[in-house]
């Protein structure tokens, strides 16, 4: 199907404003609709304040470096200091004073180990793993910049260099995949090798797993092993094995429980899932045909990521009225040039709608804005949903700006069979955003709360 010249510049400017709008933070201006919850949901802010920077994306970038801080993997004085020196907008001078304050705090861990200091130097070296893997992220519009596979591996060398000063036991482990293998941790929550309830978690759209270790030492502190990884399209795997984000993620996930199982320190029988960000879909898409998993989490909850895009098209009648997801996702498979013309006008004006289509471009392996979101419309729950089985937390921010009115998260809800529950965090302490970021302490006390319950984990 190609739709005529008024469709497709109906189609190409409503996409362009709606990559526009979920670049940055937004506001309902009115409460969402009433859906069963766990948390109460206060009246969203209209907006999201800035935080040093303008830039929406800059300052919801900064905020998730900041988040790291919880953890001891950041500190605001040193994440204030660099976001001063940075030019609003610019990602070359995101990329040179986030590498410049990693070299830095590298710098300082390596002469605190050289002098025997085992404690300041791991502390130094999971902040300098923070600011180098963010310094990368605006790094993917050229694909072949060396820069990427440099920064990323300072990064994972500096975490790694701390974890082998961490008194927690973790395990760098293959996990068997296809032809290949997968990356992972394996962390104990002692050295007893008694088998534990394990929770597995994994990243999303943009991730590295050394992201998750806040998730797995939060998870060790009650009891859990925790098994991280990174699949296709994530972190090593794309940047070294180049292998691209699939839809089916059933394919991943089953390959991961199986080497779960195999280990004789995994409960078999109480294995928990949890997927961030888009790992909200992607965690869900595996426990829909993996019976194993005992409990799930999607945080936050995805559906069908054409949807959105797909209603508000709709919505615009005319001759794209009566489009149907086939139509679009044909279409954008022509690479029509009108489509990427307008999309690249709308990067070259927004820093969201640039991140968005580069890194979509660099993790599917995609030519063109259109080629990648004709593949990212795969990535849809519809009849799948309903073949979760396990108990699932679906969660889901009031002013997350990545999912607004959070009508992914309801959607994945509305359609689940299974024993289910809808958390959804106001914005009242600063809870709403997208995946809880800047909100741990409430984050993992209600998640993990729903989490232990679930998989009967008392003490």
């Amino acid at each position: 199907m190609k739709p005529g010249k008024a469709a497709t510049l109906t189609i190409t400017l409503l996409i362009t404003l709606l990559f526009a709008v979920s670049a940055g933070c937004i506001g309902t201006g009115q409460q969402p609709p009433a859906s069963p919850v766990v948390t109460a949901v206060a009246a969203p802010a209209a907006d999201c304040p800035p935080l040093v920077f303008t830039d929406q994306e800059f300052a919801f970038e900064l905020r998730r470096t900041l988040s790291a801080a919880y953890s001891g993997e950041a500190d605001i004085g040193e994440c204030l200091a660099t976001a001063s020196r940075i030019e609003e907008g610019d990602v070359e001078s995101w990329y040179r004073e986030w590498n410049r304050t990693a070299d830095a705090i590298r710098t300082a861990g390596d002469e605190s180990l050289a002098a025997g200091h085992r404690v300041s130097a791991r502390e130094a070296y999971y902040r300098a793993a923070t600011y180098y893997r963010t310094a990368e992220f605006f790094l993917h519009g050229d694909p072949a910049d060396p820069r990427i596979v440099e920064t990323w591996g300072k990064s994972r060398d500096s975490f790694r260099d701390a974890l082998a000063l961490d008194a927690v036991p973790c395990e760098i482990v293959a996990i068997p995949y296809e032809h290949t293998t997968l990356p992972g941790y394996f962390y104990a929550a002692d050295g007893s090798g008694t088998p534990r309830p394990l929770l597995i978690v994994q990243t999303g759209f943009d991730g590295c797993q050394e992201e998750l270790h806040p998730y797995a030492m939060e998870g060790i502190k009650r009891g859990y092993n925790v098994l991280t990884f990174e699949g296709p399209g994530q972190g090593e795997v794309i940047r070294i094995q180049h292998i691209p984000f699939r839809p089916d993620w059933e394919n991943v996930i089953g390959p991961v429980v199986a080497y779960a199982v195999s280990r004789p320190d995994v409960d078999e029988d109480r294995i928990a899932l949890w997927g961030i960000s888009l790992g909200g879909y992607l965690a869900p898409r595996g426990a829909a045909y993996e019976h194993r998993i005992a409990a799930l989490v999607a945080d936050g909850g995805t559906y069908d990521v054409g949807l959105t895009l797909l209603r508000n098209l709709q919505k615009e009648g005319g001759a794209a009225a009566n489009l149907t997801r086939e139509d679009l996702q044909e279409w954008l498979q022509t690479d029509p040039a009108e489509f990427n013309d307008a999309i690249r006008e709308a990067m070259a004006h927004d820093t969201g709608t640039r991140w968005l289509n580069e890194n979509g471009m660099f993790v599917f392996n995609a030519g063109s804005p259109a080629q990648f979101w004709a593949k990212w419309m795969d990535f849809s729950l519809a009849g799948i949903a309903e073949e979760i089985r396990c108990p699932t937390l679906v969660s889901a921010g009031a002013i997350d700006h990545f999912d607004p009115d959070w009508v992914q998260a309801q959607a994945l809800y509305a359609h689940l069979t299974c024993e289910r529950e809808l958390m959804v965090f106001s914005d009242e302490y600063g809870a709403g955003s997208h995946c809880q970021i800047g909100a741990f302490a409430q984050s993992f006390a209600a998640k993990f709360d729903w989490l232990d319950d679930t998989m009967g984990i008392r003490g």
